[in-house]
């Protein structure tokens, strides 16, 4: 059996790939901002193989995700603003900071007492209370700055809510955000008897934030349910193709009824 490559050896060969005049052309070329959509590309790919349960083939996924760390890493140690090395030591010195109650004495190898059991309610506190300092040392002293803009726009949404709930800008009730939902679909009814274009896209922007709002009160992440029913809509349009091209047909010839008859049958197959 063949000796296992190394982390050392994922940065050596990063640097090599990088190397002028005897790397690979593709590499040398790219920036920080031309290999962003890679990045979001494999991350998606790591969560589609977990929701797939797709265990043995994850390994592969998480080097993908593991070699765009690496890549920005290679990038900003050619323009001497950091390493890899940085990026351990930073999120290393991080998490034991915001785990007060695992490293008690601030460093890595402290430990609390045998027996002493953390308070759950005073853990999620004074994690808010280190995020919120870590924010002010920033710069970023309003409720909502540090939000990333490049986030999917519901998963975005979702932490807009969760972080203006934090003080108090709520809906005390999940019947007040579905009332929420009925007044802005009243809404887009009135913008689309309009027929203001810009207005029914506000309005569609309004229902779907509430609609992101009631989710979050029901301790559903929108993205992933999201996800469940496109994957749901992907397979039973699968079963409906199939269903067609047994009787001899297709979607491109069936009529709309036909299709929902089959779609309806897709249904009840699942079910």
């Amino acid at each position: 059996m063949s000796e296992s490559y190394s982390l050392q050896d994922l940065l050596y060969l990063m640097a090599r790939l990088r190397e002028p005049g005897f790397g690979c052309p593709w590499d040398l070329q790219q920036d920080f901002r031309s290999i962003t959509p890679s990045t979001i590309e494999e991350a998606y790919e790591v969560v589609d193989t977990i929701e797939k349960g797709d265990y043995l083939h994850l390994k592969e996924e998480l080097g993908d995700l593991l070699f765009q760390v690496v890549f920005y890493s290679q990038l900003a140690r050619e323009d001497g603003i950091w390493n890899f090395t940085d990026v351990v030591h930073t999120l290393t010195e991080k998490l034991v900071r915001r785990h007060p109650h695992v490293f008690p004495g601030g460093d890595l190898h402290s430990r609390r007492e045998s027996g002493e059991q953390p308070n759950e309610a005073e853990i999620k506190q004074s994690w808010e209370a280190i995020k919120s300092s870590e924010r002010a040392e920033k710069g970023k002293h309003r409720v909502l700055d540090d939000v990333p803009v490049g986030l999917p726009a519901a998963t975005r949404a979702e932490k807009l809510q969760k972080r203006a709930a934090k003080v108090g800008f709520d809906w005390p009730s999940v019947e007040g955000v579905i009332d929420k939902i009925n007044e802005e679909m009243q809404e887009l009814n009135e913008a689309l008897a309009a027929g203001n274009a810009d207005s029914v896209e506000d309005e569609m922007g309004d229902l779907l934030f509430a609609i992101v709002n009631l989710a979050r009160h029901l301790k559903i992440q929108p993205e992933q349910a999201l996800r469940r029913a496109n994957a749901k809509f992907e397979r039973r349009f699968g079963l409906v193709e199939d269903t067609l091209i047994s009787a001899g047909s297709s979607v491109e010839e069936a009529s709309l009824e036909q299709m929902e008859e089959a779609w309806q049958n897709a249904k009840n197959h699942e079910n």
